[in-house]
């Protein structure tokens, strides 16, 4: 009997082949070594969960209808939890009911159901320079062209911002103006305003990322772009508990005008049907028994002494001639290395010497700046970022002998 010549199966869409997965993914998997300290993961501290009342918010969930924590839900979300997010909206200066609200899988999903309503191959979609990573991939298998906005230590430039949109006509901008990840920077608000302004005379959708908002260690609570004058019909508001509560329950949230919200719906809809059920329900009734916010008052209190920590050893720790910010909350602090320094190959000796960064280059969309470095406080003790700095301290030394 003759050999049957085999064919073999179609090639991958071209989508799936023409994004790179993530370096950040790659590094975080050398970090995971026993005795690394590492400051490249945007981790929330575990020991910070509030295990018992999240462990109790299940037992509720099981305790008042087993049946329908383990049952199909609608797509929307538990109406209880939409209700809990749209009450927290409103409480910093959003006014938001239930029905604007949809909840996800985590905000990354959020972003995803946005970018597959919005988003045809070939838009332009602007971001900031640098910006979040996962969000760059997820326009990238969209098909989008993706163009940077110029940052400056603030965040956006408005007027660059007026010039790239009356140019490229783009679809959307994508931003993350508190907090930022990776900079840690905060736009001020006037130029929430100036942005909000622009996208309404120019006709562009804003999608504003706030998953650190609540993350704020000093000075005065900026307003969601959402709630600037002209913003309001055209602003998604992407939200999650992943920082405040528990990234492992996989919840976020967006809020949307109604017909993007609808069709966000729909897109969900093909995704996953609803998002777990029995993790919303337990979050609803979290909120509904627990002090969320005094948790996080406690949260704040910790990571804020990590971000001093970090700041008052890093002027020892990186070379003569470097810089960084000082970030008023978040996660991140954004450093640079003085002229002829590479953080990328920084990195494989910080390793030998059992600590970690993230070089910032992966976060750009053009033009890299390799002397950049992200650095997370948020994974250790003050104890702990002390020791981390001074390797980090011991490996630039090597260096440079």
């Amino acid at each position: 009997m003759s050999a049957v010549a085999l064919v073999p199966p179609p090639a991958f869409a071209a989508r799936s082949t023409s994004v790179e997965g993530s370096p950040l993914r790659e590094i975080l998997a050398l970090t995971q070594r026993p005795g690394i300290i590492s400051f490249a993961g945007g981790l929330p501290a575990p020991e910070l969960f509030d295990t018992e009342g999240l462990r109790a918010a299940y037992d509720a969930a099981f305790a008042v209808s087993s049946r329908r924590a383990l049952q199909y839900s609608t797509t929307e979300g538990a109406p209880e939890l939409r209700e809990s997010v749209a009450a927290r909206a409103a409480a910093r200066g959003l006014p938001t009911g239930a029905d604007d609200v949809l909840i996800t899988s985590g905000s990354q999903q959020a972003l995803s159901l946005v970018t597959t309503t919005l988003v045809e191959p070939g838009d332009v979609v602007l971001v900031e320079n640098p910006t979040y990573l996962a969000a760059l991939q997820c326009f990238g298998l969209a098909g989008a062209r993706v163009i940077a906005v110029p940052c400056d230590e603030e965040g956006i430039l408005p007027d660059a911002l007026a010039e790239i949109v009356a140019r490229e006509r783009p679809k959307l901008l994508y931003t993350v103006p508190t907090f930022q990840n990776p900079t840690g920077r905060t736009l001020p608000g006037t130029r929430r305003a100036a942005v909000a302004d622009i996208a309404a005379r120019l006709g562009l959708w804003l999608v504003e990322d706030d998953p650190y908002g609540d993350l704020r260690y000093e000075g005065d609570h900026v307003p969601w772009l959402a709630a600037h004058p002209g913003a309001e019909d055209r602003t998604v508001l992407l939200g999650s508990f992943s920082k405040i509560m528990a990234p492992g329950l996989r919840l976020g949230w967006l809020r949307a005008p109604a017909a993007l919200r609808r069709a966000a719906v729909i897109a969900k809809q093909a995704a996953d049907l609803h998002t777990s059920t029995v993790d919303q329900l337990a979050a609803a009734h979290y909120l509904a028994a627990a002090d969320l916010d005094a948790h996080i008052t406690a949260v704040r209190a910790a990571y804020r002494a990590r971000r001093d920590a970090l700041l008052a050893g890093l002027g020892e720790a990186l070379p003569a001639g470097s810089s960084w910010n000082r970030p008023e909350g978040g996660m991140f602090i954004w450093a640079r290395l003085p002229e002829g320094h590479d953080a990328t190959a920084l990195l494989a000796s910080a390793l030998a010497h059992e600590v970690a960064f993230v070089p910032g280059a992966p976060f750009f969309t053009t033009l890299p700046d390799p002397r950049t470095l992200r650095l997370s406080f948020t994974t250790h003790t003050p104890e702990e970022i002390k020791e981390g700095l001074r390797r980090l301290g011991r490996t630039i030394g090597a260096e440079e002998r």
